[in-house]
């Protein structure tokens, strides 16, 4: 991938095309309901909006379909084809129901091949987080058979205190399925999901160095909410630490790991062996505003789905414009944040979660609290 400017262009722009969406999941970001909410982006206006990604210029950031669930937009085709026929790639993030598996020949025919699909934990933690008995099955039928054709699927996963046990087996699940871009998503308090128990910051370092095992495997790992996790990349991709009995706990000592770390990775080797592949990270040094853009489905825009700060409206501004001016994005991309994350080594490729900031302290530029990690300045 050349390297890009976010300065000028975000990498990808999400648009939540409405709210509807026959699921109730208990962390649904967007507070998901059977219908549309008044004031949704018209056709016209959708169209308008694809017209103005483009006005970042080339290359164009890539347009990704979300919700609620995309599909349950009756313009769907028609937005989808104008925006291919515009030049855009799209993804979409849609919800498994029967209007997924009855939909996916119509988003091949636009070219659609990234598809996201939401799978919380094995079949009860699923199932519950769903809200749906016999989801799991569903979800994995539908991984099967995306798997076994032209998509690019990826896998988002909750982590929160009801699912991070689930995660080595969801691993192994994901291996035999064939699915090799998993993201994880670390829970934010806001629409549902303060009905959910979020991890302690132990906890969170516990499971970002238990993904660093994860990626060695082959999986491309991805993290929303948890950018420390590429702090964790750095400091442990030349790691000397042989693979062979007793590892993990070498590991969790060398780096002061606990019990959390040492449970999720006995599990991952038990279930798929010593890892075996050299770590990467392949995904860019993206956070919330900082290559990611969000545009609700009132057109306001937001840097990302989970932080709902108000940057503007694509009805009366410009998406390019609010992208490149807004002050507050600004200082997002220059990292000037308060606390340890203002003068962590690490900003510029972490940065602390700028939606968790929000949720917790109410300041989009305060902090991680998530963050255990204490910057070599403060010492």
């Amino acid at each position: 991938m050349p390297h890009l400017n976010f300065d000028e262009r975000p990498i990808l722009v999400f648009w939540e095309m409405t709210k509807a969406c026959l699921l109730k999941c208990r962390h649904c970001r967007a507070e998901a309901i059977p219908e549309p909410l008044p004031g949704e982006l018209s056709t016209e206006e959708g169209m308008e909006l694809i017209d103005q990604v483009r006005g970042f210029g080339r290359p164009y950031p890539v347009l990704i379909l979300t919700g609620g669930d995309p599909l349950m937009r009756r313009d769907l085709e028609e937005i989808v084809r104008y925006a291919t026929d515009s030049g855009l790639r799209v993804g979409i993030a849609p919800a498994v129901t029967e209007r997924l598996l009855k939909s996916l020949d119509t988003l091949a025919r636009y070219g659609i091949r990234y598809v996201s699909i939401s799978l919380d934990g094995m079949a009860e933690t699923h199932d519950h987080i769903r809200g749906v008995d016999g989801h799991f099955e569903a979800t994995v039928e539908v991984l099967r058979k995306l798997s076994s054709g032209d998509w690019i699927p990826q896998v988002n996963t909750l982590v929160s205190k009801e699912s991070v046990a689930d995660l080595p087996d969801v691993a192994h699940l994901l291996a035999r399925v064939g699915v090799r871009i998993w993201e994880l998503f670390f829970l934010i308090k806001v629409g549902r999901g303060i009905e959910l128990t979020d991890l302690s910051p132990r906890e969170y370092e516990d499971v970002v160095h238990f993904l660093f095992e994860v990626s060695r495997y082959g999986f491309e790992v991805r993290t929303v909410e948890a950018p420390f996790f590429r702090r964790v990349y750095l400091t442990r991709k030349d790691d000397d630490i042989d693979a062979d009995e007793g590892y993990v706990d070498r590991v969790a000592e060398r780096y002061g790991l606990g019990d959390l770390y040492k449970e999720l990775t006995g599990k991952l080797i038990e279930l798929m062996g010593p890892p075996g592949e050299v770590p990467s990270l392949r995904s860019t040094f993206t956070r919330d505003g900082y290559g990611v853009i969000f545009v609700a489905y009132n057109g306001d825009v937001y840097p990302s789905g989970f932080a709902p700060y108000s940057l503007g409206n694509v009805r009366s501004g410009n998406l390019v414009e609010i992208y490149r001016n807004n002050e507050i994005l600004k200082r997002i991309r220059r990292a000037e944040f308060k606390g340890r994350c203002g003068i962590c080594e690490f900003r510029h490729v972490c940065g602390g979660s700028r939606a968790r900031a929000l949720a917790l302290k109410g300041d989009i530029l305060g902090e991680d609290p998530a963050c255990l990690y204490v910057p070599r300045a403060a010492n």
